[in-house]
C-alpha cells in the first residue's frame, strides 16, 4: 500500500471500519498477540508515594510549594543509560477534589528496577511566559514519554487550566530539562482544534532492541489520542505538531469507542502507554471505565477503571483488528482500591523494556504509583 492508497483508506468511518473487523471476544488463539501477563512484585509495592517534606520555588507564585503533598500517580516510564526512569504526575496542596490541584512532573529513577529514588524538585511544571494561560492553575498531567530515533525524549502531557484541558508536547535530551511546544494541535487544519477538549497521547513505538523509539508508518508518526471519553487517532511529521484523523464529515475519527454494556470499558476508552508496533501489528493498551455489569471475567464495579489491549493493523493504524472483551489488568490491591478515586483504578500509563523485561507502571486510585512486570 502506498502513501495515497493509505492515506485514502484511514478516510473511511469508524463506524464501517467496525463492522467491518468486528470485535472479538476473549479466550481465542487470536490473542496471543497481546503482551503479558503482568504480575505485581510480591513486595515494594506502592514504588512511588507522595512526599510531605518535598519543596521547591513555584516559579509564578515565587514561593515555596509542597509540590507532591497529597497525590503521585500516572506515570510515564522509559529505560535510558543502564536505568530505568519513571516520570510521575504529582500533586500539591492547592485544591480539594480530583483535578483541582496543581500538577506538576517529577522524575524517579532506578538501577535494579525494584527501588526508586525521587529527584527533590518536578522537571515540568507551569512557568511564566507562553504557555502559562494553558497550564495555571491546573498544571501538567498525565505524561506518556517515547525516544525519537536521534534520541531525544519526547513527552505528551496534559495542560490543565482548570477550564480545558489540551495535549501537550515537550521535548529534553536528559530528562530534566524540558523544552514546552505548547498545544499538539493547535495548527493543525488552521487552528480548528485549538481549544479542543483532550489529552492521553499514546505514540505509536517500536522496539529497536534495547530501545523503545517512535515508529513512522507511511512516512507518518502516529498517535491515539483521548476526547469525549474514547480514541481517536493523529498524525505527525515531527512529533510535535500533529492532526487529528478525520472522518468523512470531518470530524475526528473514532478508532476504539465505548464498548457494549456489560464490559470493563463500557464507560470510556483512553490511550494508556505509548502504543507498540509488533509483527502482528500495533499493539495499543488502554485505559477503560466499567458499568459494573460485567457479563464474564473479573467482577469490576461501576466506575472502576482496569486496563486493556486492543490490536490494530501494523500498516494501518485506525484498522481495529481485535478487542479483546476482557481486562488484562485490573484493581486488586487495597491500595488501588482506596484513594483519591473512590472507585479504584489501575490506570497504565507507563511500559517500559528493562533488563529483557517489559515493565508496566500505573496509577492506584489516583494516589500513588505502582508497577507490574512480564518476561
Amino acid at each position: 500500500m502506498n502513501r495515497r492508497e493509505f492515506l485514502t483508506l484511514s478516510g473511511t468511518t469508524a463506524t464501517g471500519l467496525l463492522s467491518k473487523t468486528g470485535l472479538v471476544a476473549a479466550g481465542t488463539s487470536t490473542e496471543r498477540w497481546r503482551i503479558g501477563p503482568f504480575l505485581r512484585p510480591s513486595s515494594g509495592q506502592p514504588v512511588i508515594k507522595p512526599d510531605t517534606g518535598a519543596v521547591f520555588i513555584d516559579p509564578i507564585l515565587k514561593k515555596a510549594v509542597h509540590w507532591e503533598y497529597t497525590h503521585t500517580f500516572n506515570p510515564a516510564a522509559i529505560a535510558w543509560n543502564g536505568k530505568l526512569y519513571v516520570l510521575f504526575r504529582a500533586e500539591d496542596t492547592s485544591g480539594n477534589g480530583i483535578g483541582q490541584y496543581c500538577s506538576r512532573v517529577g522524575l524517579a529513577e532506578s538501577g535494579d528496577g525494584r527501588t526508586f529514588n525521587v529527584l527533590p524538585h518536578p522537571v515540568l511544571f507551569p512557568k511564566p511566559g507562553r504557555w502559562e494561560k494553558y497550564e495555571w492553575p491546573g498544571g501538567c498531567e498525565d505524561p506518556r514519554i517515547v525516544q525519537s530515533e536521534d534520541g531525544t525524549f519526547v513527552l505528551t502531557f496534559t495542560m490543565w487550566n482548570h477550564q480545558v484541558a489540551r495535549l501537550g508536547v515537550a521535548t529534553s535530551r536528559n530528562l530534566v530539562h524540558w523544552t514546552h511546544h505548547g498545544p499538539v494541535f493547535r495548527k493543525a487544519y488552521k487552528g480548528r482544534f485549538a481549544n479542543l477538549w483532550c489529552k492521553s497521547g499514546a505514540i505509536v513505538t517500536k522496539k529497536i532492541h534495547d530501545r523503545i523509539v517512535a515508529a513512522k508508518i507511511h512516512d507518518r508518526y502516529w498517535m491515539y489520542w483521548h476526547t469525549d471519553r474514547q480514541i481517536l487517532l493523529a498524525h505527525s511529521e515531527d512529533l510535535l505538531n500533529w492532526s487529528p484523523v478525520l472522518d468523512a464529515n470531518g470530524r475526528p475519527r473514532l478508532v476504539l469507542p465505548k464498548n457494549k454494556p456489560g464490559h470493563f470499558d463500557s464507560r470510556l476508552t483512553e490511550p494508556g502507554p505509548p502504543a507498540l508496533l509488533t509483527e502482528n501489528g500495533v499493539v495499543l493498551f488502554y485505559n477503560g471505565m466499567s458499568d459494573g455489569r460485567i457479563r464474564k471475567g473479573p467482577r469490576i464495579p461501576a466506575d472502576q477503571y482496569s486496563a486493556g489491549q486492543a490490536l490494530f493493523s501494523g500498516d494501518n493504524p485506525a484498522e481495529l483488528l481485535h478487542r479483546p472483551a476482557q481486562a488484562f489488568f485490573w484493581p486488586q490491591e487495597p491500595w488501588e482500591k482506596t484513594g483519591q478515586y473512590k472507585a479504584g483504578t489501575t490506570f497504565i500509563e507507563g511500559l517500559a523494556w528493562f533488563r529483557k523485561k517489559w515493565f508496566l507502571f500505573y496509577g492506584g486510585a489516583d494516589t500513588v504509583v505502582g508497577m507490574a512486570v512480564a518476561r
